[in-house]
């Protein structure tokens, strides 16, 4: 996933990665390191996204949701934004991270680059850069041992 990554950027030195909280600030701390260690252009601070209250679902959510703030300490105006997730499912993750995106700034351009792509679309959301594609069944999940960067397939209970 390193080196497809690396040729999207090629030689844009306005590429910035930003993470979507849990798991795509995970991915992305560990594509941000190799592609700094191959001596890709790529901005010096990983951007965190905390979609909470973006989420289509969120006030489906119950009492109690877990909101922080994003961390997203650079101009992105201009910039090509690399949008890291783990697992892309629905896309309406990503569809919440874009609309956050937008209330920082106006980018060049926005990427997406996910750990795995699995089937069970309901948005027109595609990334441009994946890892691994699953065809899984609806009663299955899809989770990330982030240590190991390794991906777990279970079933529902």
């Amino acid at each position: 996933m390193v080196q497809p990554l690396a040729e999207l950027i090629g030689n844009d030195d306005s590429a910035a990665l930003i993470g979507i909280r849990r798991g795509g600030v995970d991915v992305g701390r560990y594509l941000h390191e190799k592609l700094s260690l191959a001596g890709v252009p790529i901005n010096q601070t990983l951007g965190e996204l905390n979609i909470a209250f973006y989420r289509d679902d969120f006030s489906s959510m119950g009492l109690h949701p877990v909101v922080g703030p994003s961390q997203v300490p650079f101009d992105i105006d201009n910039r090509h934004i690399i949008l890291i997730d783990d697992v892309l499912g629905t896309g309406r993750t990503v569809r919440a991270a874009m609309n956050e995106i937008f209330d920082y700034g106006r980018p060049a351009r926005i990427s997406l680059a996910v750990l795995v792509q699995r089937t069970g679309h309901e948005l027109p959301v595609r990334a441009d850069v994946v890892g691994h594609s699953v065809d899984i069944e609806a009663d299955q999940y899809i989770d990330l041992d982030a240590g190991k960067m390794q991906v777990n397939i279970g079933r529902k209970a």
